[in-house]
């Protein structure tokens, strides 16, 4: 595989470096494939070590304890600069290797402050994602660098979880949260977080929440901050509202920025499985059986997701085993070896786990929850396709995650091929086949001497067919399992036509408005954003998931109108599940949502008519935000203050 070539620039002259070769953050380099193009092995290798950046002693052992070698163009550029006190704005796509860049030089000041005034329990770092699964992920990583200090806590907070273990968390103290803007917003105001003594704030991807619409809630956040303090801003992109938010937040900041240039080997063939979330495990077993691979692993998102997939495989007559950031180094090394030694075959890990990881017969990796970004695609599928080999990668898709798809084609430049679901006639066939292989390896291989005479012995008592007693014995080795595969249930769902037709009578014509047609399971919600809001479904699909808990599954049919939208959710949602979703803002906007009762008799065109007795109609957006501590606003419409004031931070020379 083709490493990725950054480009590190300043703001006066841009100078362009080779990526150095290393296991660093997200941004995965391999020594076995050759030097990026126009570069070569010696350019690649030259630069400096983690050793050279003035890091901490402990945490350097931890980065090297994982397997990181040599600091990635944005760590180079980031690490000294934060040391020092600096503030920071860093422009770089996922995947360059941020979290490490920021969590480094965090956790080096608190390992010098603990040594200069003991340990300390009050929060003194806070970093802002846009998702709970990022969130997660930074605070995994804070957590394998910081091994080896003692007295550390970090502890994630996000929206869609119970708040309990949350506020216990808080009470026994954590000196780093990571925190999407809802939640830290809630404990504000619930006084259950304190930043008094704050000293170190890093916002990660903030252009993503500002699309996501926290903008409003992060400069409340900001606002309670500390004046005295480090901040550390990162985005993939710097729209004027980004650069209001270091204008106004940021000291002098330094501005770096690192281009990503990604593209994946051509001994990789990579294709795509569109199958809906509930089926894929079925999938995923399926091409277990009709594809020969040695090694294999499964991405999935969450830690929590690794033990339940490694878990259902295993009953599945699988050597599957997890591997995730809550487990222990050395277990998870030890896991490893197991791979690498052909002890178990399939290894279901997450990205923050899996760093660093080289198995040479790693044939497949199955992109079992697809990333939400395409750096992540391609160092996930760089571990098969090792020294030449080749690999086979392929990504489970929902057509809702479509987009991501191609968004992958675009960066890598190279299709995905679609492949079949395996048939359940393919699936079948292996079974007899292998079954039948069986047999024969254990006439041709083991002693059958004693069973034999068994056999034997019951046929002759009972006067039955030896074939009869075979099958017997096959009925009792299989447990119960059915043999057979057999057809998987049809997900319910809705036809582009009856989507047309619905959208014509309900919104182009100013007929009766009809909701979505409800899925099995589901009923219809109406939520306070439309297109006038510059609603979008992935927004709301991501929205509902990242911040309000939901999965993916849960989510059925939306359909956009000028100004509300129908979604199909869970029937079952309770009134806390309806307050903690309606918080949500899309686009600056709260979702507001209610169960749809149906259009008002006479309703107009797209449905207006909508009972306002049920907190149905067409809503203007409320005057005033939800504010902070009882404190009511104006609603600001532009993200951060875009447009508000177009002058532009002024930036010392850059990095």
């Amino acid at each position: 595989m083709t490493s990725p070539s950054d480009e590190t620039t300043t703001s006066e002259n841009a100078v362009s470096t080779e990526p150095a070769t290393n296991d660093s953050g997200s941004d995965d380099r391999s020594t076995e494939n050759s030097a990026p193009e126009g570069g070569s092995a010696e350019t690649e290798n030259a630069g400096p070590t983690f050793a050279d950046l003035g890091i901490d002693g402990r945490v350097l052992s931890a980065l090297e304890g994982i397997g990181y070698e040599k600091p990635s163009p944005i760590q180079e550029a980031t690490i000294p600069l934060l040391l020092e006190g600096r503030d920071v704005v860093g422009l770089a796509q996922t995947g360059t290797g941020k979290t490490a860049a920021f969590a480094v030089p965090a956790l080096s000041r608190l390992a010098e402050l603990a040594d200069l005034n003991g340990p300390s329990t009050s929060t003194k770092v806070l970093v802002l994602a846009p998702t709970r699964e990022l969130a997660l992920q930074v605070a995994e990583a804070f957590s394998s660098y910081a091994v080896n200090l003692e007295n550390f806590t970090v502890l994630p907070v996000y929206g869609g979880s119970s708040y309990g273990p949350q506020l216990s968390g808080l009470r026994r103290g954590a000196q780093v949260v990571v925190g999407t803007p809802g939640r830290v917003i809630d404990h504000l105001k619930r006084g259950s977080l304190d930043l008094e003594d704050l000293q170190y704030v890093v916002l990660d991807e903030a252009d993503e929440m500002l699309r996501m619409g926290f903008a409003e809630d992060v400069e409340t956040i900001l606002s309670q901050t500390p004046v005295e303090k480090q901040v550390a801003l990162f985005s993939a992109t710097m729209p004027p509202a980004i650069r209001k938010i270091a204008q106004q937040y940021l000291r002098n900041p330094e501005e770096i920025t690192v281009k990503a240039k990604t593209a994946t080997a051509k001994n990789i063939r990579q294709r795509y499985l569109q199958v809906m979330g509930p089926h894929k495990l079925e999938a995923m077993t399926r091409l277990l059986e009709v594809e020969e691979h040695d090694g294999i692993i499964v991405f999935v998102r969450t830690k929590a997701a690794t033990e339940e997939v490694a878990e259902k495989l295993r009953a599945r007559g699988h050597a599957a085993a997890a591997i995730n950031g809550d487990i222990p180094q050395q277990l998870r090394e030890k896991t490893v070896d197991q791979l690498r030694e052909g002890k178990i075959d399939i290894l279901v890990a997450t990205d923050v786990a899996a760093r660093g990881l080289d198995v040479e017969r790693i044939s497949l990796v199955v992109n079992y929850d697809i990333p939400h970004d395409t750096e992540s695609y391609v160092h996930r599928i760089g571990r098969t396709g090792r020294a030449g080999r080749t690999g086979d990668a392929v990504l489970f898709m929902t057509p809702r995650e479509k987009y991501l798809l191609r968004a992958i084609e675009r960066t890598t430049r190279q299709p995905v091929e679609q492949m079949p679901m395996p048939t359940v006639e393919d699936v079948n066939a292996t079974r007899r086949q292998t079954f039948a292989q069986g047999i024969t390896d254990a006439i041709e291989g083991e002693d059958l001497s004693l069973f034999r005479g068994l056999v034997e012995d019951y046929v002759s008592e009972h006067d039955v067919d030896p074939v009869e007693v075979a099958a017997a014995l096959a009925v009792i080795a299989q447990d119960g399992r059915p043999f057979l595969a057999e057809e998987l249930p049809e997900l319910p769902k809705r036809k582009d036509r009856e989507r047309r037709r619905d959208d014509r009578e309900g919104g182009e014509r100013g007929g009766r408005s009809r909701a979505p047609r409800s899925e099995e399971g589901k009923a219809t919600y109406w939520v306070a954003v439309g297109h006038k809001h510059h609603a979008a479904p992935g927004a709301i699909v991501g929205a509902l998931t990242n911040e309000g808990g939901l999965n993916g599954s849960d989510v059925g049919a939306i359909e956009i109108r000028p100004s509300f939208s129908l979604i199909g959710l869970p029937d079952d949602l309770s009134r806390d599940d309806l307050q903690r979703l309606g918080e949500i803002k899309i686009n600056g906007q709260r979702l507001d949502i209610r169960l749809d009762r149906g259009p008002k008799s006479g309703g107009g065109a797209g449905g207006a008519g909508r009972p306002r007795s049920g907190g149905y109609g067409d809503r203007p957006p409320r005057s005033g935000g939800r504010g902070f501590k009882g404190k009511q606003g104006p609603r600001r419409n532009d993200g951060f203050g875009e447009g508000r004031d177009k002058r532009k931070p002024k930036f010392k020379k850059s990095y």
